[in-house]
């Protein structure tokens, strides 16, 4: 029963909607912007906390502002109430949505692209790495001028300290004191964006997948010929997050550098000469000299305990919003 529904709402998914997208491309943009509001909502202290991190040039510990994980969280608390943890989530959620939506939505295309199977026992790894990493570059780049007003908004202080009032006002400032729009202003940083963006969402898809591919391989018979949806909607949920978790904090801490880079020119203009960097490279070489090689790993494990459970959640949550939107029924375990 399970297999006919799936294949009948797979047949009828490709159905043209507005001559621009099929219905199960729809169904992957709807299922990814869900993923993506549940996973960094439950995470906001600590990618808060985070950006904080990455924003200190200081290179001795002692004049630091935040030092510590549970003092920096209780510290935001204390100067900001609850309301400092989930500061520049707004906006965070709001570009989210589309980044996981484009993000999971490409992938699937792309794995049509490159001719992946849909069962992950039987897709090749380098194929599912190239998959994910234009999956990722098309997502950053359509949404990149959220994440940085997202960070400005994050970074920001309260009273005398607060510049940007809403997202909106922040668009408007950005443009009227940086440039304008043709100036680049809301793609400062985009470039190490990229840089690190393709190694990371590919290695996330591409070991998610495997381990996927693993732990099905171990439970369920090779000979299974149901629609892959409902296969994935099987697996327990354990396991699935156990596979995010390992591939987010395996794929984050190989990019992690260029993401320090890219928050620090995302700051570019609101800090004074806090930030002079020139380039990716003259970045990179400024904070070695200056902050010595920790520099470019400040805030990595605020970002590991961040990552390891949002990428779950996401991977969860979308395979979870599919299989609804496929009809295929609940299953929890």
């Amino acid at each position: 029963m399970e297999l006919s529904t799936a294949q009948g709402v797979e047949a009828k998914a490709e159905t043209q909607l507005w001559g621009l997208l099929s219905v199960k491309q729809l169904k992957h943009l709807v299922a990814g912007g869900v993923a993506g509001a549940v996973s960094r909502t439950c995470v906001s202290p600590l990618e808060r906390m985070k950006i904080l991190y990455q924003v200190q040039v200081e290179r001795h510990q002692e004049h630091r502002r935040f030092r510590g994980i549970l003092p920096s969280l209780v510290q935001i608390g204390r100067e900001e109430g609850l309301r400092g943890y989930f500061k520049g989530n707004g906006t965070n959620v709001v570009r989210i949505m589309p980044y996981l939506a484009v993000q999971f939505a490409a992938y699937e295309e792309f794995k049509k692209l490159l001719h992946i199977p849909a069962d992950p026992r039987q897709q090749r790894p380098l194929r599912r790495l190239c998959a994910g990493a234009m999956a990722g570059i098309t997502s950053v780049t359509a949404t990149y001028p959220l994440d940085l007003v997202r960070t400005r908004l994050s970074v920001q202080g309260e009273g005398s300290d607060r510049k940007y009032k809403n997202i909106r006002h922040a668009f408007r400032t950005i443009l009227r004191e940086e440039g304008g729009v043709w100036s680049g202003c809301l793609y400062r940083g985009l470039f190490p964006t990229i840089l690190g963006i393709a190694p990371y969402v590919g290695l996330n898809f591409a070991i998610y997948e495997s381990l996927k591919g693993h732990v099905l391989s171990r439970l369920l018979s090779v000979d299974d010929q149901r629609d892959q949806v409902v296969v994935d909607n099987e697996l327990p949920v354990r396991w699935k997050l156990s596979c995010g978790a390992i591939s987010g904090a395996t794929a984050q801490s190989v990019s992690y550098p260029l993401d320090v880079i890219r928050r620090r020119m995302q700051m570019k203009g609101t800090m004074g000469d806090r930030f002079p960097y020139r380039g990716t490279a003259h970045a990179i070489a400024t904070i070695v000299r200056t902050e010595g090689v920790p520099g470019l790993y400040k805030g990595m494990l605020p970002n590991l305990l961040k990552v390891a459970p949002s990428v779950a959640v996401a991977f969860v949550t979308y395979e979870f919003a599919k299989a609804r939107l496929y009809g295929v029924p609940m299953v929890w375990r």
